[in-house]
């Protein structure tokens, strides 16, 4: 038997998994809802590789630990296929184009001194994929909220992301009070007793050589600790390169997050196009591994853990919890990305026939993506 108990009809070979992630990490564009959006349609939908309530507890579980979440997905599922093998086949495979693609740009950023235009691409891809993420939502809503509890904790999830809350502890809390909803359920009396206290009725720009060891620890200790959006990634990134090695200027970190931003494939291979501007492809190289390295041992350490939270009635609940507290962040970066992507009646008519095509037609996102990217091309050179 499969080590997390498969229990889907036929074996996906390595190659199918190879073939699948590297296709998403050359069409993924959007960010991690974007991303997590195009695997719920690859992998539910279109293969039925996972039942919609085996991806959103991988999708939990992604949300709980720092590093790339959509990565992190990746490799749960890839994990959930095949095993050990199947975990480095998905996220090398997902990771590598972007990478590669980033270090391209990279190296014309440091011949040239900036960035490619491709203004007209992003603004007719960013409407589609806020549709995809809406389509995504939608499918993964009907199943994830199974009781007015969950849309409670849905709902408040929403209005403390809204209110800037860290989105950890936006998990924390939905996990929290979807795991003691029932409890308390469980253990009607009055008394609830916590940590050993008995509580009535309530709950309580470089600057010298640049040492590739030096730039590989850097980076794994981000990949480490971050949580949440690329603009916390940012916020990593200047401490780190501007503030504490001084090895950046503010111009070079935020042109290497545009590129992250309009690159398929995780965010974070921001880091590729720092390593090369830094110490050419083996810097490129080193932040690569050491910003996407943490992903793997955690997902490795944490992905056998989900099966079992998911048999005790009561971490079930808690992981319940988390999955609506994940879709609320996920709900709020789609209304933050429709804001800023739908800005005229061209990208509005983009957004709502992409919308349309996408729920009632088994249309594959990287289709639409495509097309998106052709015609702002067009558009904009007229």
């Amino acid at each position: 038997m499969h080590p997390l108990g498969d229990s889907s009809p036929g074996q996906v070979s390595l190659r199918e998994l190879a073939a699948v992630f590297l296709k998403l990490g050359t069409t993924a564009f959007g960010g991690p809802a974007a991303h997590i959006a195009m695997m719920e349609q690859e992998f539910v939908r279109r293969r039925a590789w996972l039942s919609t309530s085996e991806f959103l507890d991988r999708l939990a579980a992604a949300n709980l630990l720092p590093g790339p979440s959509s990565t992190e997905v990746a490799i749960l599922v890839g994990y959930r296929k095949r095993g050990w093998m199947g975990l480095v086949v998905a996220g090398f495979c997902f990771i590598l184009p972007a990478a590669i693609l980033v270090g391209l740009i990279a190296a014309a950023y440091v011949r040239f001194g900036s960035l490619p235009q491709l203004q007209g691409v992003l603004y007719a891809i960013k409407p589609v994929v806020v549709a995809i993420i809406v389509q995504a939502l939608w499918n993964l809503g009907r199943t994830a909220i199974k009781n007015r509890i969950l849309l409670l904790v849905g709902a408040g999830s929403t209005v403390l992301s809204l209110c800037a809350v860290n989105p950890m502890l936006v998990l924390v809390l939905a996990g929290t009070v979807a795991g003691m909803v029932l409890w308390r359920t469980r253990n009607p009396p009055a008394l609830f007793s916590l940590a050993g206290l008995t509580v009535p009725g309530t709950v309580a720009g470089s600057s010298g050589t640049i040492g590739l060891a030096r730039l590989f620890l850097s980076f794994l200790k981000i990949g480490s600790v971050v949580f949440g959006s690329g603009y916390v990634l940012l916020a990593f990134l200047r401490t780190e390169f501007i503030d504490h090695l001084h090895w950046l200027t503010e111009k070079q970190l935020l042109d290497a997050v545009a590129v992250g931003q309009f690159t398929p494939g995780p965010l974070f291979t921001t880091a590729t196009f720092i390593g090369y501007i830094l110490a050419g492809i083996p810097g490129a190289a080193v932040a690569t591994l050491g910003i996407f390295l943490p992903g793997f041992v955690l997902v490795a350490v944490s992905g056998p853990l989900v099966p079992k939270i998911r048999r005790s009635p009561t971490a079930g609940a808690v992981l319940d919890g988390v999955v609506a507290g994940s879709l609320a962040l996920m709900g709020v970066v789609t209304w933050q990305l429709g804001r800023a992507a739908i800005s005229d009646w061209l990208t509005l008519l983009l957004a709502t026939a992409s919308v349309v095509i996408l729920l009632r037609f088994r249309v594959n996102a990287a289709w639409l993506i495509g097309a998106a990217a052709v015609l702002g091309i067009v558009v904009r050179s007229q």
